[in-house]
């Protein structure tokens, strides 16, 4: 090959690689969040946990 010439089957391979590349791409702003949480600390600790473990075993429940 000379100077400027090209195989085209390498080209092909390249933009095969390049759309492989776009989809294992991570996103790390899909699911950011702007916006405000707030916690109403009234229940006991004890309480939180207990309806925790509630809920853990009725999920394994279904």
């Amino acid at each position: 090959m000379g100077f400027g010439s090209y195989d085209e089957s390498e080209q092909q391979q390249q933009n095969v690689d390049d759309e492989k590349a776009e989809d294992a791409a991570v996103n790390v702003h899909e699911n950011d969040y702007e916006g405000e949480v707030t916690a109403e600390n009234g229940a006991p600790t004890d309480d939180l946990i207990g309806q925790l473990q509630e809920i853990k075993e009725n999920k394994e429940d279904e």
